[in-house]
């Protein structure tokens, strides 16, 4: 693989919301090992030869916010994700990341913008030569209250009451012209933000990111929808010991996304599964089983009919890595929404549904095939679009 000439090409800015999370720490480590291994990150990256204009994966920056006040390097050992030998030759560089302190959950919404903007300026200041894309990688919270109506940002801003920290960052970025990538099941796309975005061609792309469990059950769905068979149940366990697994314990953190991870299902079939029994039969479970840290593990149970309605099932279980099954997908959304805001497009990308549980945008595709035609066609338009504008490096 050849890289372009790092002179020709800008670095990639990452600003993350929860910098010393695992799954952000996780991102950090890949970024410094990517420095001086191009090639040691590419297992499930699948942008690694796409947008040569974006430059090499040796150019990915990061920075961003975080409550912890522990160095990045204790963060990435307390979450035991990677072994020592993996980031501890990188411990340096780090370090070195700025890792600003998240503005108080306490203040209003309009103060919060106004700190984390400002955060963004001393951002690009530092790395003048970078498209900055803001990640929000927060934990799952309780999900807003969609009773409340907001017509305009401004009104949005002015709101008073607690909101979800995500909110503010969300917002700081598409004000500040920056690509946004909601990889959490927080919601941040209201209306508002998704009308601003679109005015100000600012890219958004969210929501939830289906790295394990819930990619295999899109792709699994697709073929029973693809072969006519009839989907009677599906029992799915998902036991993980990790912070986000503990987070999820909380109901009201959680409903956000066991909504997604439910809703997912029936959608891709066309039919409410298990609707013949007047109930639905697609069960969802989280436990928090502290032994088995980040390496997670799922198990699906689906009861499922063929001719004559006569019942077969299958059983699946994934012993997966939470965060090395994240990480990658982090990269490859932040290079797809830089890519986007340099072929000047924004907005709401559901294209990039392939990516999320519940992806944000109008009639975003639903089924495996779908995505991965929509993905297609999108790097299609980023291709064209880049090879008709002016601003374009000949």
């Amino acid at each position: 693989m050849a890289f372009p000439e790092k002179e020709d090409t800008p670095a990639l800015l990452l600003m993350v919301a929860g910098a010393k999370g695992a799954v952000a720490s996780t991102v950090a480590v890949a970024a410094a090992v990517l420095k001086s291994e191009p090639y040691q990150g590419l297992g499930g990256l699948t942008t690694a030869e796409k947008f040569p204009f974006l430059g090499g994966l040796d150019r990915i920056k990061m920075g961003g916010w975080d409550i912890s006040t522990e160095v990045l390097p204790d963060a990435v050992k307390r979450h035991g994700v990677l072994p020592s030998s993996l980031w501890e030759p990188h411990a340096v560089d780090l370090t070195g990341l700025t890792i600003r302190p998240a503005p108080s959950a306490g203040d209003a919404l309009e103060h919060q913008v106004e700190a984390i903007r400002a955060d963004i300026r001393a951002f690009q200041a530092e790395h003048p030569d970078a498209e900055p894309v803001m990640v929000n990688l927060l934990p799952a919270n309780c999900d807003l209250d969609k009773s409340r109506r907001f017509e305009t940002l401004d009104q949005l801003l002015t709101t008073r009451g607690t909101t979800p920290p995500d909110l503010a960052y969300g917002i700081a970025a598409v004000l500040a012209g920056i690509p946004v990538v909601n990889y959490t099941p927080n919601t941040i796309e209201l209306d508002a933000v998704c009308e601003e975005a679109q005015k100000r061609c600012v890219p958004l792309a969210g929501r939830d990111g289906k790295s394990g469990q819930t990619y295999f059950k899109v792709v699994l769905a697709s073929a029973f929808k693809a072969r006519s068979m009839t989907v009677d149940g599906w029992y799915s366990l998902n036991i993980l010991g990790n912070a986000d697994g503990k987070n999820l314990m909380d109901p009201d953190r959680a409903c956000g996304k066991m909504k997604n991870k439910t809703q997912l299902l029936n959608d891709i079939l066309g039919y409410t599964v298990g609707g013949r029994y007047g109930e639905s039969a697609h069960k969802v479970h989280i436990d928090y089983y502290p032994p088995r840290g980040d390496a997670k593990e799922a198990w699906d149970v689906i009861d499922f009919s063929g001719l004559f309605g006569l019942p077969m099932s299958l059983r699946l279980n994934l012993q997966g890595r939470d965060s090395i099954l994240a990480a990658p997908m982090v990269i490859d959304l932040a290079r797809w929404v830089a890519a986007l805001k340099m072929a000047g497009m924004g907005g709401t990308i559901p294209e990039l549904g392939f990516f999320f549980k519940k992806p944000v945008g109008p009639n975003p595709p639903l089924t495996f095939q779908d995505q991965l035609t929509a993905l297609h066609r999108l790097e299609r338009q980023i291709i064209e679009k880049r090879s008709v504008s002016p601003s374009s490096p000949a």
